[in-house]
């Protein structure tokens, strides 16, 4: 059977009942007992849910009573989102037996919508501590080759949905964890806006920045994931008490009118992106332009400006969460995890504040700037996966990355695959949006994404199976 359906075909195929779930879940297994010895991307593999799972959505099938379009669909989760009797670690010796007794919000919502959970996913430890080699378990691998990296902290869920082990699955973002595994895996992935899904039953980083969001194949299958995640939740202080968007009643009306900016500094100056990057960018720009697009340049602050108080708040309150912890139990945490934390301690409370005090005006700017506008467009990493051991433990600090901006400002923001560099590598761009305008996110990216061939090559994994 294929393994590589979207989301959206599958569904289609299922609803007709042409495709059986539990074949699609037998694939999906068959899948990872093949490549995940080589890619580390599942923590814990539930197959005997997973086939339960799928059994009960083919027999909604055959009765005619398919719950919507994620019925009958192999997904996973993160390893940061609880789930009640599965063994939930954050990828970490601190949690290594933990067993939540309740599903996360977003977990429940999606089995709801008749998904097949095949398992929990391979994370950086507590989403900041990676890639890491002292921890219970390896990290994740890149399927496009495996001796690179994922980018983080949603690694697991990169890699099993670039290589065919899942259709979609779940991933948060503080400062570019959905959105940087998407970029380096070549996927679609979403940071919708602060407060659109609820992050209750998911292990916290920092308050005011975490995002629950999806990674997938195609923007179409993002906008069908995030569907079934978003709503309020009164008990998530986080969350907009506002109804949920149609994400996908505009995904077909091109790009035709849009009014694009485009950050051009931050790719070209802040950070310089690769030429593949660049070039992904530019391509990207003329079609839309083809399209009916408006294209203009727009500059804000630098980069930097944004990462600097950004990096200083997620520090502070990731500290914050963990500082029992990390006096108790320093050395159970992982050398990444407890050096990037433990600079926490350092910051004072003025600086926090200041950061916080800078935040709202980079808001201000960003509103501004987007005024005229409906989507900004820069890149979302800055080239091509570098070898998994040559990530730098600091490597945030060094450069400013693309999406603790938009982490700091609180829009959504779509990763997108905009071709391939250097060894066949995938490379990628950001599209942004204003705040709750997410349907206009994943309608220029899909506009995108219908108009090129990206969508149509997948890792060979001839170098995992060779391995």
């Amino acid at each position: 059977m294929e393994p590589f359906l979207t989301i959206a075909e599958a569904g289609k195929l299922i609803a007709a009942k042409k495709l059986s779930p539990v074949e699609l879940t037998r694939t999906c297994l068959d899948r990872v007992k093949k490549l995940d010895p080589t890619l580390h991307s599942f923590l814990l593999v539930t197959e005997e849910r997973a086939m339960a799972d799928a059994k009960a959505a083919e027999a909604r099938m055959m009765a005619g009573g398919r719950k919507g379009p994620l019925d009958g669909i192999p997904i996973a989760h993160k390893d940061i989102y609880n789930t009640a009797g599965i063994r939930t670690t954050a990828h970490s010796k601190l949690l290594e037996h933990n067993v939540p007794t309740e599903d996360s919000v977003v977990v429940q919502k999606w089995a709801e919508a008749g998904s097949i959970m095949m398992g929990k996913l391979a994370t950086h430890e507590f989403a900041i501590g990676g890639p890491s080699f002292d921890l219970p378990w390896p990290p994740a691998r890149n399927p496009w080759n495996p001796d690179h990296f994922t980018a983080g902290s949603s690694s697991g869920t990169g890699a099993a949905v670039a290589a065919g082990l899942v259709m979609g699955g779940t991933g948060s973002d503080t400062g570019g964890s959905i959105r940087g595994p998407a970029a380096l895996c070549g996927l679609a992935g979403i940071k919708p806006t602060y407060g659109t899904a609820s992050r209750r039953g998911v292990l916290p980083l920092s308050q005011t920045l975490d995002h629950t969001g999806p990674l997938a194949w195609t923007v179409q299958d993002c906008a069908l994931l995030l569907q079934a995640m978003a709503g309020y939740d009164p008990l998530d202080p986080a969350s907009a008490n506002r109804p949920v968007a149609n994400f996908t009643a505009d995904l077909d009306k091109g790009a035709k009118g849009l009014r694009i900016g485009v950050i051009r500094h931050f790719h070209e100056e802040d950070n310089p992106a690769s030429p593949a990057t660049l070039k992904g960018i530019e391509d990207a720009l003329t079609l839309f332009r083809s399209q009916g697009a408006e294209i203009r340049d727009v500059k804000v602050s630098s980069m930097m400006d944004y990462n600097a108080p950004g990096w200083v708040i997620l520090t502070t309150e990731a500290y914050a969460v963990h500082e029992p912890w990390l006096k108790e139990r320093f050395n159970d945490y992982g050398e990444l995890m407890r050096d990037r934390l433990a600079f926490g301690a350092l910051i004072p409370a003025s600086s926090y504040v200041q950061a916080l005090r800078r935040r709202r005006v980079l808001c201000l700017e960003m509103r501004d700037a987007m005024a005229d506008l409906d989507i900004l467009i820069t890149a979302s990493a800055p080239a091509e996966a570098p070898k998994i051991t040559e990530v730098p433990k600091w490597g945030t600090f060094e450069k400013p990355g693309f999406t603790m901006p938009f982490n700091l400002t609180g829009l959504p923001a779509l990763s997108v695959c905009t071709g391939y560099g250097e060894g066949g590598l995938p490379v990628s761009m950001q599209i942004v949006g204003k705040p709750f305008a997410d349907a206009t996110v994943f309608r220029a990216g899909h506009a995108y994404e219908a108009a090129t061939t990206w969508r149509n090559k997948r890792p060979s994994m001839s170098t995992a199976l060779a391995g």
